[in-house]
């Protein structure tokens, strides 16, 4: 009975866990966004290309 207790108890791979959820999610994320990032990120660079100009 104590074996089983303290095997509840133990909360080793629980971080692991929730660290393999989040990058789960977020890679989820990114992929149903992608064009959208990607239209966002090409209008920061666009942006900033012009911007370097007037410098």
């Amino acid at each position: 009975m104590r074996g089983i207790r303290e095997f509840v108890a133990e909360e080793d791979g629980v971080g692991v866990v929730e660290l393999i959820l989040i990058l789960v999610v977020l890679i989820g994320l990114v992929l149903i966004f992608k064009e959208q990032l990607t239209d966002l990120v090409n209008d920061i660079f666009n942006t900033i290309t012009k911007s370097a100009g007037r410098v």
